[in-house]
């Protein structure tokens, strides 16, 4: 897989970067991350992510071991030597670390471990799959409860979405949604979830990462005058909505075609959905909310 790495300060071939077995973000999941998209030479959203990583951080009391300025430049670094400037995923993560030794095990002492990587753009779903809709089945496991897990902070805690996930391949669907506790709509594995019903779009409030793609569904939505209602929702009305779709950093707007099994609308992406997406593609190629790679780079020369 071609790609840049960097971790332990300094950059490598993807293949090569390694964690230490002994590290808690691989023992115990104790890490948090975020992923950014780069399009046609620019990030996207780069600061909001940055703003959501370090909340994350905050939350789990894990500190930066860098100025975010240095941080945008390691990212920007990352993407130009893997060569996705046109299309890139990047993702930078934040472990605790090792413990000061096996005799001192508390959690305040230990060493944070700072890593990103840089790969060519990474599509949950291809872009021809999304033109036939995706099949998604609401399953039976249930998020992690909020009072345990705070689903703000973005973090590697996701054996509820891998079983899920198992669970909706045994539905024979692609992909999952999962329920809260209390039987709301929540979220599936790395996306959030929208659909339509009378050409209002209604999404999940609670028991969701707060992603960055949703917020521009939202911001979309305004501008073609369309009204999107954030509420708790129940599985019913995603099977009988008019159209539906997932979003995400790793995909953008992907048409969601098929419900446990029933079939939306007339088989047929959406129409609102199919606006909605053909807009966020076209603004992400004008450069819309970007930050160019180039110039972070060429700030870490100067």
């Amino acid at each position: 897989m071609a790609g840049i790495a960097y971790v332990e300060g300094r950059f490598m071939p993807v293949e090569e970067a390694r964690m230490p077995i002994l590290d808690l973000g691989f023992l115990r999941g104790d890490a948090v991350y975020d992923t950014i998209s780069v399009w046609k030479g620019n990030f996207f959203r780069l600061d909001d992510h940055l703003a959501r990583f370090q909340a994350s951080c905050r939350s789990m009391r894990l500190l930066l071991p860098m100025p975010v300025e240095e941080l945008k430049r390691i990212l920007a670094e990352c993407v130009a030597r893997a060569g996705v400037e046109q299309a890139g995923y990047v993702q930078m993560i934040l472990t605790r670390g090792k413990f000061v030794s096996p005799a001192n095990r508390d959690l305040r002492l230990c060493s944070h471990n700072f890593m990103c990587y840089s790969l060519p753009y990474v599509w949950i779903a291809s872009p021809e799959r999304q033109e036939q809709g995706l099949h998604l089945a609401i399953v039976e496991n249930r998020r992690t409860p909020t009072e345990a897990m705070d689903p703000t902070v973005k973090n590697f805690n996701s054996m509820d979405m891998q079983r899920g996930l198992l669970q909706a391949y045994d539905h024979e669907a692609d992909y999952a949604l999962l329920l809260t506790p209390d039987g709301y709509l929540s979220e599936g594995p790395g996306y959030n979830l929208f659909f339509v019903k009378n050409r209002v779009l209604h999404s999940p409030k609670r028991n969701v990462l707060e992603g960055i793609t949703r917020r521009s569904v939202a911001d979309l939505a305004a501008e073609l005058g369309l009204e999107c209602r954030f509420a708790d929702l129940e599985p019913a009305q995603l099977r009988g909505a008019d159209e539906a779709f997932l979003t995400s950093t790793a995909g953008g707007i992907m048409p969601v075609t098929v419900v446990d099994g029933r079939t939306l609308g007339n088989g047929a992406p959406g129409i609102l959905t199919g606006q909605i997406r053909t807009r966020y593609w076209q603004k992400r190629e004008a450069g819309w909310l970007g930050t160019p790679v180039a110039s972070l780079v060429a700030a870490k020369v100067a």
